[in-house]
C-alpha cells in the first residue's frame, strides 16, 4: 500500500482510505495499468484491517467512463476479436473480479459518483455498499450500446437487487443513462449534493461509519451481502445470531456499553 501508482492516487487519513482513479485525461476509463492496479490495493486491503473504509472517487469530470476502448489490451478486450475465447475469458474475468473483491472485502466502500460512471464504471459504483452522486452524476451499462450485452462485471446482479428488477430491465436493455435526480428517487444512490459538497459528504459519511466498532462494521457488511441472496429469513437470522454472539465476547462492547452509560463517544481498539 506504500507503493506509488501511475493511475491510482492514494490518500490515508487515520482508518479512512480515499482511493482516487487517476486518469482524468481519460475520463477515468479502465487501461490494463488501471485494473492491475486496482487489483494491487483490493488485495493489500483484504488483510489490512487498519484501514476501516474506503472513499473510491474519479479525478477531473468523471468518476470512470467505463472501459478504455482504445486500448484493446486492457482486459475485456474480447471485443476486439484478436484473441482467442479462452484469452478474452480471462481479460474479461480480470475486470469482473474487481467488483466481486469491492464486494468481499471487510472495509465499506463508499463511491463519491462525479460525472459519468459508465460500463465498468458503473459496475465500481454499484459493487460499493453506499452510493452519493453529485448533481452532475450520470450512470448508465454502456456496454449494451456498443454491440455487448448490458450484463457486465457484475451489473446484472447488483442492479435489480437494488432498484428493483424493473428499472433494472430498463436501464440495462436500453443503455440510457440515469441522472442524478432518479437515481436518488429509485433508491441507485442515498444522497444528491452539489459537485462542490461531494468530498465533504462522502468524508462525513465514512466519518459516521468510523465512529463504530471496527469488528461490528466488518461483520455488518459481511452479514449484509449474505442476506441479499439468502433464500429464507432464518437464513438471515442465524447469520445475524452469530454475528451478535460474537460481538458480544469483545472488549468494544463492553467499551461501547460505558461509554453509551457515561454519555462519551467510545474508543474502539478492534479487541
Amino acid at each position: 500500500m506504500n507503493r506509488s501508482y501511475e493511475t491510482l492516487d492514494l490518500r490515508r487519513d487515520g482508518g479512512l482510505l480515499r482511493l482516487v482513479l487517476n486518469r482524468p485525461h481519460a475520463l477515468n476509463t479502465l487501461s490494463k495499468t488501471l485494473v492491475d492496479e486496482l487489483h494491487a490495493v483490493l488485495d493489500a486491503l483484504h488483510d489490512d484491517h487498519s484501514i476501516r473504509v474506503v472513499i473510491l472517487r474519479g479525478a477531473g469530470r468523471a468518476f470512470c467512463a467505463g472501459l478504455d476502448l482504445k486500448e484493446t489490451s486492457a482486459g475485456t478486450s474480447a471485443a476486439s476479436g484478436h484473441e482467442t475465447v479462452a484469452q478474452g475469458l480471462r481479460g474479461q474475468r480480470r475486470i469482473a473480479e474487481l467488483a466481486i473483491k469491492i464486494h468481499r472485502l471487510p472495509q465499506p466502500f463508499i463511491a463519491a459518483i462525479n460525472g459519468p460512471a459508465s460500463g465498468g464504471g458503473f459496475a465500481l459504483a454499484l459493487a460499493s455498499d453506499i452510493r452519493i452522486a453529485s448533481e452532475s452524476a450520470r450512470m448508465n451499462a454502456a456496454f449494451i450500446r456498443i454491440g455487448l450485452s448490458a450484463c457486465d462485471v457484475g451489473v446484472s446482479y447488483f442492479l435489480p437487487r437494488i432498484v428493483g428488477s424493473s428499472i433494472a430491465s430498463e436501464l440495462l436493455l436500453t443503455g440510457d443513462f440515469i441522472d442524478a435526480s432518479r437515481a436518488l428517487a429509485t433508491g441507485l444512490v442515498s444522497r444528491v449534493v452539489p459537485e462542490a459538497e461531494l468530498d465533504r459528504a462522502a468524508e462525513e459519511m465514512a466519518q459516521r461509519i468510523l465512529r463504530n466498532s471496527p469488528l461490528g462494521v466488518r461483520l455488518t457488511k459481511e452479514c449484509l451481502r449474505y442476506s441479499v441472496a439468502a433464500l429464507t429469513l432464518e437464513a438471515a437470522i442465524a447469520m445475524e445470531d452469530r454475528n451478535q454472539i460474537l460481538t458480544t465476547r469483545t472488549n468494544d462492547v463492553k467499551e461501547g456499553i460505558a461509554a453509551f452509560l457515561e454519555k462519551r463517544e467510545p474508543k474502539y481498539e478492534d479487541a
